[in-house]
């Protein structure tokens, strides 16, 4: 199953960083450190009042693809997109969210969790699901067993990932990137340390092979 929103037309990369931002000034330097660190998106969630703003700063950037994660409504879902979010996440399935995206033609990645929520992802026309958390729900062992009988659905695990186990995910056929917030986290950016950012970023690809 393939549509306008599936994985096709999703523009995150191989390795997606998930980071928080509590001040939107540091959207633009953190931006510059994934990029000198070799990726082209980023998903910066709505945990934080500085969430839509940062969104706005880094859409207006031409090398870098910023989607907004945490979303659990619809008013959220139409700012972030109206910020210049190019996807959208939610950490779990929000028939509401999923529609409000389907309209304004922006891919939305629910979450999923289990069986069900894959077959509602399915059943609104999306192949392409956030499973969340993923190590807590037993990493790529966990997403093995599901793509078993979803042979069109893709995943995109996220939640506990570090350098270690990224590359033990990306083999599976079914995982169309990884989402993780090791190489970019909150105490980094509040720290302004960009540069270990930077290096961070460059060692998640080595782990997941060099693919952006």
């Amino acid at each position: 199953m393939t549509n306008v929103h599936g994985s096709e037309h999703l523009p995150v990369g191989r390795v997606l960083p998930v980071v928080v931002l509590d001040d939107a000034r540091h959207a633009d330097p953190l931006g510059d450190a994934l990029v000198k660190g070799g990726l082209t998106a980023v998903e910066v969630t709505l945990r934080t009042a500085a969430g839509l703003d940062a969104i706005a700063a880094l859409a207006a950037r031409d090398d870098l693809t910023v989607g907004a994660g945490t979303v659990l409504t619809v008013e959220q879902a139409e700012r972030a997109i109206g910020a210049g979010a190019r996807f959208v996440v939610t950490p779990g399935f929000a028939p509401a969210v999923v529609r409000a995206c389907q309209r304004a033609g922006v891919p939305v990645v629910p979450g999923a969790a289990t069986a069900t929520e894959i077959q509602m992802a399915l059943d609104a026309g999306l192949n392409v699901v956030k499973f969340f958390p993923a190590q807590q729900l037993g990493g790529a062992a966990m997403i093995k067993a599901l793509a078993a009988p979803f042979r069109d659905v893709r995943f995109i695990p996220t939640g506990g990932i570090t350098a270690a186990v990224i590359a033990d995910y990306l083999a599976l056929p079914a995982v169309l990137a990884v989402g993780a917030s090791w190489m970019a986290s909150a105490d980094l950016i509040a720290g302004e340390q960009w540069d270990e950012i930077a290096n961070r970023t460059r060692e998640a690809l080595a782990a997941a092979g060099g693919a952006v």
